[in-house]
């Protein structure tokens, strides 16, 4: 047992609550002191017997997130005081009428939002899902509550060394899944990116410690180069009277990785692995034109990429993001970022919609970036007080509006409108009024008549043309991507879903009766998922309007037959918690994780077809409703959305070490073309490796070849190896896995 110095922590709670009040004086106002020692003295009271998973005394983690609060995100005393209050509701015997009786009904609302939904829920539904619309719900009150979320979940990144790994999985896919985009939506770019990296950290370690250690490798030589590179940036700023600061900065490892990853480079071949930072002090009336007099500076020295160019001061991006971005090329051929942005920007950029109010709230302030904002968490609530269906549907729904890229489009009378990449005509009548959506037949785009699903690009002057007999119908929703455009479509489908959706759950109703199987809310999402429909709605409505066929439905059952004749002494279970409960009864207490290639016998379990797991690989198992148990890569493409959604479902997996099975595996092989590679390639697979080929297919196009193989090995070593060998082989110019 660890021993505890409990005067030692004494002292660092002390010392980190006195930080908390240093930090937030310049916010507060008379008495506000007081109140956040009330809140502070409250938390430890209440949280005085808990300790997180890693030992520490639970107090540590709500200081720690009202800190973040203050000194990342700059929020003041009503923020400081919720999220040191922020579990107390949750975790002891504390009510929410306590809180408001003490700290008001602003503070109540706020932890409330904060404060996880109990109790019961459908088999099959998300309690993350539910979690998660409850949190936004409290958007039409206090946009807050999302930035203390932000903040709490940034700490909870900080220490999950200490959680199991499953927890790690479901935490770390959840973030980058839905908090890291919010973090980047409400314009706080260092929480995102920090989020991201941490996300990266415990999803692939391997690639999260091979960059980093390649960018602290290069520090000294970077930190010379950006030296020599803003000399003469910096020279001329000077003379011509400016106040400025210059920072050079690493792209993020998850932005690194990212780009590794999507253009299959090595880490030394991406592009413009740094940036620099331009930061000048101006009124808020010279902001454009001293951001442009320091790009013409920039541009004296070094040539730009004109298709790097990125202009968001004359029209800020939805979050509020200002800045004026180009690329330009250094004495080196090496390519360098250059953002130039004044210090109003830069404080939105890193502190978003926080700052937005101190600007707001100043004389002359700028209306434009906050505005977009505005109208974003307006259309945020559209979207939920709109949305009837399940909660998984509005997740679907809420991250589409989380779009990273926007298109800037003009109306005839050259309006300019802002809407996410890959917007179509038909979002953009949306955008301008719910009627001109409705009845929306096509549309000229720089006078040209286009489709209703013609996708818009940046620049383009739109005219929608509409007819009074032209209704929406369900395949627009494929022809859009914009929240306000779905929710519409779906509003306008409604009432003629509805009669399809209550006659097809009268159908099920009638055929599991005769079936002599009861209508409960498992055997539905057994019927759904068997169905492969995303949710119970859609289900009954396809089975409302025939879509399928109600006599199908007898195939259910003969399918839970054959399952129930093959099954035999099989453990039962539906979630982590109950099939780490019936494993430890089975094999012992020390066993809460399913042995791959052991367990056979007594779980149910797959390899996951869409991504191929082969002994070496991470992986993770999932519960599903009608297969077991499936094993998927946790670099599956399929990952983040399922453990993102019903991360009760994750279970810990391994390897065991006696695997002696082959497992399907993919290999892209690209290289110059010439004669004989083909017999070079599969002797080497063949004859010195021993391997089983399933499928070999091959295409030369003017002197390159491109193919694939798939073939069957044992482990992660075993393919790179073979990787390594096909590598050497003459004209060989790269080789990859795919799934």
């Amino acid at each position: 047992m660890i021993k505890v110095d409990i005067e030692e922590e004494r002292k660092q709670i002390l010392k980190r609550y006195r930080k908390l009040l240093r930090l937030a004086k310049p916010l507060l106002k008379p008495g506000d002191a007081k109140l956040i020692k009330k809140a502070f003295n409250v938390a430890s009271e209440a949280h005085k017997e808990m300790r997180r998973k890693s030992g520490e005394p639970y107090i540590y983690h709500p200081l720690e997130v009202a800190l973040i609060c203050v000194e990342e995100i700059g929020l003041g005393t009503t923020s400081i005081i919720a999220a040191l209050l922020h579990d107390v509701v949750e975790d002891t015997d504390m009510e929410l009428e306590d809180i408001e009786r003490e700290f008001g009904v602003k503070v109540a609302q706020i932890i409330d939002g904060l404060t996880k939904i109990a109790g019961v829920f459908d088999y099959g539904s998300s309690q993350q899902a539910e979690n998660f619309r409850k949190m936004l719900l409290t958007l039409s009150d206090d946009v807050r509550v999302i930035l203390i979320k932000l903040a709490d979940r940034l700490n909870n990144m900080r220490t999950l060394d200490s959680m199991p790994r499953h927890k790690q999985l479901k935490i770390g896919s959840e973030t980058k899944y839905l908090y890291a985009p919010l973090a980047h939506r409400l314009g706080l770019y260092s929480i995102k990116s920090e989020l991201e990296d941490l996300y990266l950290k415990f999803m692939d370690k391997e690639d999260y410690d091979f960059i980093s250690k390649k960018i602290s490798d290069t520090r000294v030589s970077r930190n010379k180069f950006i030296k020599t590179f803003i000399a003469p940036i910096e020279k001329e700023l000077k003379e011509q009277g400016f106040n400025f600061v210059i920072k050079g900065r690493p792209k993020s490892v998850y932005s690194i990785y990212n780009k590794m990853k999507k253009q299959n480079i090595p880490f030394e071949e991406v592009f413009d692995l740094f940036a620099i930072r331009i930061i000048i002090d101006t009124d808020y009336e010279n902001e454009k034109a001293a951001c442009w007099q320091v790009y013409s500076i920039v541009t004296d020295f070094y040539r730009p990429n004109p298709n790097r160019l990125r202009d968001w001061i004359s029209t800020p991006r939805a979050n509020g993001y200002e800045s004026l971005h180009t690329t330009a090329m250094s004495q080196t051929g090496q390519w360098v970022e250059v953002q130039i942005r004044t210090q109003r920007m830069d404080d939105i950029a890193e502190r978003g919609y926080a700052a937005h109010w101190k600007y707001k709230e100043k004389e002359n302030a700028p209306e434009k970036a906050a505005g977009s904002l505005d109208e974003w968490i307006t259309q945020v609530r559209t979207l939920l007080e709109n949305n009837d269906g399940s909660a998984i549907e509005f997740m679907d729904d809420f991250r589409g509006n989380l779009f990273h890229d926007e298109v800037f489009v003009f109306t005839p009378k050259g309006d300019l409108k802002v809407l996410p990449f890959d917007a179509t005509a038909l979002d953009f009548a949306f955008e301008i009024h719910t009627e001109v959506g409705a009845k929306c037949i096509g549309a000229k785009v720089n006078q040209k008549l286009v489709s209703l699903g013609h996708k818009l690009k940046n620049g383009d002057q739109v005219e929608i043309l509409t007819s009074n007999k032209q209704k929406p119908s369900e395949d627009w929703l494929k022809s859009v991507v914009t929240s306000r455009a779905k929710a519409k479509i779906k509003d306008a489908l409604k009432e003629e879903k509805k009669g399809y959706m209550l006659d097809g759950k009268e159908i099920v109703q009638r055929k599991l009766k005769q079936m002599k199987l009861d209508f409960t809310s498992e055997t539905v999402e057994q019927l759904r998922a068997f169905f492969e429909t995303k949710t119970t709605t859609e289900f009954y409505y396809k089975v409302g309007k025939g879509i399928i066929d109600a006599t199908a439905i007898k195939s259910f059952k003969d399918f839970k037959q054959q399952k129930k004749s093959k099954k035999g002494p099989k453990l039962n279970f539906t979630d982590e918690k109950s099939f780490t409960k019936e494993i430890k009864n089975l094999k012992g207490p020390e066993h809460d994780q399913l042995l791959i290639g052991e367990d056979m016998d007594v779980v149910d379990y797959v390899l996951a077809k869409c991504c191929n797991p082969i002994p070496g690989d991470a992986v993770f198992g999932f519960v599903t409703v009608n297969e077991g148990i499936k094993i998927h890569r946790t670099a599956c493409p399929n990952a983040l959305e399922l453990m993102s959604n019903h991360g009760n479902r994750v279970i810990k997996a391994r390897w065991t070490s006696q695997q002696q099975i082959a497992f399907l595996a993919g290999l892209k092989i690209i290289g110059t073309d010439r004669v004989g590679l083909i017999s070079d390639l599969t002797k080497v697979i063949s004859n010195e490796l021993k391997v089983n080929m399933r499928s070999i297919t091959v295409d030369s196009d003017r002197g390159i070849f491109e193919g694939s193989i798939k073939l069957y090995v044992d482990s992660t070593n075993h393919l790179e190896k073979l990787i390594d060998n096909l590598s050497k082989v003459s004209g060989v110019l790269k080789v990859s896995r795919f799934d």
